[in-house]
């Protein structure tokens, strides 16, 4: 059984985490948003950005140690994120690149880490990602950058380094033009799905660079330029 379409998928995807809260898996402490990239679009073969939610306490600082059999089958992504200074509670407009930007409290580097919890996920439709939170499973920040005004966040250049190899580069032109249109994209898709952004909420905006899937002992690296780096070990 699978949702017969995005709207149906966001639905899903709300009940799951209701329960996966319950579960143990802690309340909801962000979002992040896939394919918003040429790069991720391609890759993933799906062309509607879609978000999903960040639980709390698999948000980790700075460089982080991961256990790899902790997942099915984990992967990396390199991306800008920004923490919410307040409430996106807008009504009755849309929100834009300029009007999110008020609401933004620091910009940082981020990895987010994905599972494949799926015989081959290729052959999975968008709404069926969707309800499973598009492969999220965790994020690591850098540090926070709150005087992210003085960037040009489009032409931010940013790098992943797996084990010691660069593994791709991009700029922040590639989320959808600038960055903040994938946060603008993500507080009008939430808003009509009844929901909102919240102050303290970290949202990732996409990544820059192709998933790298990873084994055991493989040790990764984000650089954002101007905004800062964090790095993730499996062990």
């Amino acid at each position: 059984m699978r949702p017969p379409d995005i709207d149906a998928a966001y639905v899903v995807q709300a009940r799951l985490n209701e329960h996966l809260c319950l579960a143990g898996l802690g309340r909801i402490g962000g979002w992040k948003i896939g394919v918003t990239t040429p790069v991720m679009q391609r890759y993933m073969g799906m062309y509607e950005p879609s978000y999903g939610a960040v639980f709390a306490p698999t948000i980790r600082h700075g460089y982080a140690h991961v256990r790899h059999a902790d997942f099915a089958n984990p992967g990396v992504e390199a991306e800008i994120a920004v923490s919410l200074a307040g409430d996106l509670t807008l009504a009755g407009t849309k929100w834009t690149r300029d009007s999110v930007a008020a609401a933004v409290g620091a910009c940082m580097a981020s990895i987010e880490i994905v599972d494949a919890r799926y015989a081959d996920y290729r052959k999975l439709d968008t709404p069926t990602m969707v309800a499973d939170d598009f492969f999220n499973a965790g994020v690591i920040l850098g540090p926070a950058l709150r005087d992210w005004r003085k960037l040009d966040l489009a032409a931010v250049s940013g790098r992943m380094v797996l084990n010691g190899k660069e593994a791709g580069t991009g700029t922040g032109a590639l989320i959808m033009g600038h960055p903040f249109e994938a946060l603008a994209f993500l507080a009008n898709r939430l808003a009509g799905n009844g929901r909102i952004l919240r102050a303290g909420d970290v949202v990732t905006l996409g990544s820059i660079v192709e998933t790298k899937w990873l084994s055991a002992g493989d040790v990764v690296e984000v650089t954002m330029d101007g905004i800062g780096r964090c790095g993730v070990t499996f062990a």
